[in-house]
């Protein structure tokens, strides 16, 4: 696990990964629901959900920088419909839209880089999040690891039969060999899927994943779970009120 960063993160021992999860997930919705339904004074309204993040982050002792540039991957994505709106004659709300895709995929970002997975699926659980949902999403966080794993072996593989890694230089030949590549890390990762649901079956799996661990929600868990659910909420009535 060593190569996958957030993963790394939420291992960490600050106060903000010792809470419970359900301490994180809850503030996590208040937050979101407060930012998709600003309207007014929603520059400013950023600003300080942005300061309330980089405070959390920086607390939690992760890098804020690196938290800040994955975060922007969900620019791209946001920005196309930015654009849209912007073409529309609607700038501000292209704006709104971009601001809050942003600070969106931060915030679950710092729930995630301070709560391992298996946790925060746990805490979820917790909260009558649909069992199917969750057994699925573990099941694409452990494979990930295997995928990984077995790119990198091929990597090694190619690597130690003389294979050049220097990139080609005809753009067909790039794509021939990335499907090749691709077409052989599917057929690998699917024999090791049939390896891995015959192992489990072996030892009695019936559909559902066991915790190894419980969870016990202590006062301070209720004390933070009550502060930061409410101060979005304040915080953005403060701002429009002064407004």
């Amino acid at each position: 696990m060593h190569h996958i960063v957030l993963d790394r993160w939420s291992r960490g021992a600050s106060p903000l990964h010792r809470l419970d999860p359900r301490a994180k997930i809850v503030p996590l919705l208040a937050l979101l629901a407060a930012l998709a339904t600003a309207r007014h004074a929603l520059p400013e309204f950023s600003a300080a959900v942005f300061a309330m993040l980089c405070a959390a982050l920086l607390a939690a002792r992760i890098p804020l920088f690196a938290a800040l540039a994955r975060a922007a991957l969900v620019l791209p994505f946001a920005a196309v419909f930015a654009a849209v709106c912007w073409l529309s004659g609607d700038p501000a709300r292209g704006l709104a839209l971009a601001l809050k895709s942003y600070l969106s995929a931060l915030a679950v970002l710092t729930v995630v880089a301070t709560t391992p997975l298996p946790v925060l699926l746990r805490g979820l659980e917790l909260l009558r999040v649909p069992l199917f949902l969750l057994t699925v999403a573990q099941f694409l966080y452990r494979y990930l690891f295997v995928i990984s794993e077995e790119a990198q072996h091929m990597r090694k593989a190619a690597a130690a039969r003389g294979t050049p890694m220097r990139p080609l230089e005809s753009l067909g030949a790039r794509f021939r060999a990335a499907a090749g590549a691709l077409a052989v890390l599917f057929a690998r990762s699917y024999g090791r899927a049939q390896d891995v649901h015959r192992a489990m079956l072996a030892r009695g799996f019936t559909g559902r994943l066991h915790p190894l661990f419980d969870l016990r929600f202590r006062p301070a868990d209720a004390a933070f779970t009550a502060l930061a659910s409410l101060a979005p909420v304040a915080a953005r009535l403060a701002i429009e009120r002064i407004r």
